[in-house]
């Protein structure tokens, strides 16, 4: 079996690098000996003939997860998915509309409503992009909300970051801030920083907080030294070894996406500042709207108010957490069966 994978291929955010990873491991168990080919998401956009033969080669198409329907990736070229003849599943894929940008033009999200006429198969990771889909023609029985797949994505132990739970007392927090390319992040500078610095100060102060911060990005490098957090410890490893580490974790303060979901696959409550619809669809998608800041909150001190909440539910969203994650897992098994 060869399965044609379109996808969003950046190996340098740890994000999209364990959506890739954790749907093709999902592949993997459901076709045991299948032989997985990559292929980048922007062919949907400039790709040629000869790109199209190639996909064509294999058994099925799968695209996706990740947030695909973008206006960065699109609009999407017509022709070139007409001129895919294989069967084509859409899985886990995700819509992305950050702060302050505008909505996607007709052209952008009719390109983005053939696609998803055109597949066998639709998987989407939240409602707000299964809204999107039925907003923009698609019958909306067709589409499958099936939840993020980095959710599920296999922890491997590390020796690179020790974090031994038995041996310390101290509370152990975790903190990321969004800083791949989003241009609203300039406008709210200033509100970030100062909101994360009271949550690392208090906690410090008052539990002998220690401070880690997660990195998804390598423009981060730019910004996390600005929190000035006394004592703050770096976390920079694989997709697989940072999803064991927020395992490691009590609770985490975040903006990139896939820190949410990595860390709510690992069991640990995250609140999450939204700097993009996405950051409310997941809160949403897992019960749980509590869980995010929006950005004109922060100046209020709502990002200590609500971490302090989920300091003292941990326990109680850990539970829960497990427990959504097998659904998800359920879900995403049996859409998978239909494709088998």
């Amino acid at each position: 079996m060869r399965i044609s994978h379109l996808h969003v291929w950046d190996k340098k955010n740890k994000g999209d690098y364990a959506i890739v990873l954790a749907v093709q491991e999902l592949l993997k168990k459901q076709f045991p000996k299948c032989q997985i080919i990559d292929f980048p998401i922007n062919l949907l956009k400039d790709g040629k003939p000869s790109d199209a033969k190639k996909i064509n080669s294999n058994d099925f198409v799968v695209i996706g997860g990740g947030g695909i329907f973008y206006s960065y990736f699109l609009p999407y070229n017509q022709e070139f998915i007409k001129s895919i003849t294989k069967p084509i599943a859409i899985f886990g894929a995700g819509y992305i509309k950050e702060v302050d940008a505008p909505e996607l033009n007709l052209v952008a999200s009719a390109s983005v409503a053939y696609l998803a006429k055109q597949a066998k198969f639709v998987g989407v990771r939240d409602n707000n992009t299964k809204k999107f889909l039925i907003k923009n023609g698609v019958v909306a029985k067709k589409i499958e909300v099936i939840g993020d797949p980095a959710a599920l994505l296999s922890e491997k132990k590390t020796t690179k970051l020790i974090i031994d739970n038995k041996k310390s007392s101290s509370l152990k927090i975790g903190l990321n801030l969004n800083y791949s390319g989003w241009l609203g992040f300039g406008k709210w500078h200033g509100d970030i920083l100062s909101a994360y610095r009271e949550v690392a100060q208090y906690f410090q102060e008052n539990y002998n907080a220690q401070i880690y911060y997660l990195k998804h990005h390598p423009g981060e490098n730019q910004i996390y030294p600005e929190l000035k957090i006394k004592n703050l410890k770096l976390v920079d490893l694989k997709p697989s070894e940072q999803k064991y580490i927020y395992g490691r974790l009590d609770i985490i303060v975040g903006m990139m996406l896939h820190v949410g979901v990595m860390s709510f696959g690992a069991g640990t409550p995250e609140i999450s500042v939204a700097y993009d619809l996405r950051n409310h669809s997941f809160a949403e998608f897992i019960g749980h709207k509590e869980l995010v800041v929006d950005l004109k909150d922060l100046k209020n001190g709502e990002l200590l108010k609500r971490v302090k909440m989920l300091f003292a539910k941990k326990e109680k969203y850990k539970k829960e957490f497990i427990k959504i994650r097998e659904e998800i897992k359920d879900k995403q098994i049996k859409f998978l069966n239909k494709l088998k």
